[in-house]
């Protein structure tokens, strides 16, 4: 069985959907963190984010490690290294290169294959996994959205400005839904979930009970 959670930044989208794996005991797989890696590497390297044909390569010879709770690539844990501001905005150009959404939907649907599985992104019910049994789209009010990234990374020793977080946040919002490649939007057969006045446990709990009396999950115990 494959639940897909998409939805921009801030939503809660990757806390909700690591508790409900664990919660399922599905597999959970963060795409947003492949290309956050990639996006890493690509810093790493001075490539222009914008550079289409390097970028793709670069991406083909990577190796992805999402397992165990960690984010190995090319076999080092980056898990840190990818979660700060400048990657995340990086992130979100290398996203815009059609061979790069390419290269990692088909390595999300190798992790996927035979799999119970849980998957957040921006693509996810839309593009990777069109016939997921259920998918949900989730959001909030961009200035909730930005509050809860200041948040984040304050708690993890990080100085951010609200109004410049806001200010990107927005501009990475336009590039995700004006982008060719697998724009953000809400599948058609999406359930849409508001997280703006909800807290984490609420969301959590209504994902799941929609999940348990699912038809595919009684299926997917057997």
């Amino acid at each position: 069985m494959i639940v897909t959670i998409d939805g921009p930044a801030g939503t809660g989208k990757s806390t909700v959907a690591r508790r409900l794996a664990e919660e399922l005991g599905f597999q959970f797989l963060d795409t947003g963190a492949m290309y956050r890696m990639v996006a890493l590497q690509s810093i790493r390297q001075q490539l222009t984010l914008t550079s289409d044909e390097e970028i793709r390569c670069l991406t083909e010879s990577s190796q992805f490690d999402l397992s165990g709770g960690r984010y190995l690539l090319d076999g080092v844990d980056v898990s840190q290294e990818i979660r700060t501001t400048e990657v995340a905005r990086a992130a979100s150009f290398v996203a815009q290169i059609p061979s790069v959404r390419t290269l990692l939907v088909q390595r999300q649907r190798e992790f996927a294959a035979e799999r119970n599985v849980v998957c957040e992104g921006r693509d996810q019910g839309t593009v990777a996994f069109p016939y997921a049994e259920c998918k949900f789209y989730l959001t909030a009010a961009p200035a909730e959205r930005a509050r809860r990234r200041v948040t984040e990374l304050q708690a993890s020793g990080k100085d951010v400005d609200f109004d410049e977080l806001l200010k990107e946040q927005t501009a990475r919002d336009q590039r995700d839904a004006g982008r060719e490649a697998s724009p953000l939007r809400p599948a058609n057969d999406a359930i849409l979930v508001d997280t703006t006045s909800l807290e984490l446990e609420d969301v959590v709990n209504t994902l799941r009970e929609l999940i348990l009396n699912h038809p595919a999950f009684q299926h997917s115990q057997l």
